[in-house]
């Protein structure tokens, strides 16, 4: 989907509140209330925008420690990649993962408490996933940056 300037502004807008009325976002990027919400709804219909969600602040639950763990298999079946998703998927800790190009074959973003927490994520993953031939994990220190923090003016625009 090509996008232009307007289109830009809008998702701006959008991306730091969701809620934001379709007359407060017209007015800021200088459109009249339809054709803004034409555009908004385009931009739905295309899945640019994929929904509406909420940023929880994870530390203010408690989970202050970011792990990303890399994980090497031996199996490759469609049997395992299906178990290996529903376990994943049943572990609300992973927040994301990636299978991945390279030297590793996942990566994992999970969030715990402490390391106590990650040991329990840990031991839950090993003990219901057959054929991890090394999983390795690293501490994030600090986040500089989040996908939440993307700012949609930097892409490439069409207009």
């Amino acid at each position: 989907m090509k996008l232009d300037t307007k289109d830009i502004k809008i998702l701006r807008i959008l991306q730091k509140d969701a809620l934001s009325s379709v007359q407060t976002i017209a007015g800021e990027v200088g459109l009249t209330n339809n054709p803004c919400w034409r555009r908004i709804k385009h931009l739905q219909e295309s899945g640019t925008i994929k929904r509406y969600t909420i940023d929880i602040n994870h530390k203010a639950l408690g989970l202050k420690t970011t792990a990303f763990v890399t994980i090497k298999i031996d199996d490759h079946s469609q049997n395992w990649l299906k178990n290996f998703s529903a376990v994943v998927k049943s572990i609300p800790e992973i927040v994301e993962c990636h299978r991945m190009t390279g030297s590793v074959d996942y990566m994992l973003k999970i969030l715990v408490c402490d390391l106590f927490h990650y040991d329990d994520v840990y031991q839950s993953l090993i003990a219901r996933v057959d054929g991890l031939a090394d999983v390795s994990a690293t501490f994030s220190m600090e986040s500089l940056k989040n996908p939440r923090d993307m700012d949609v003016a930097g892409l490439a625009i069409n207009s």
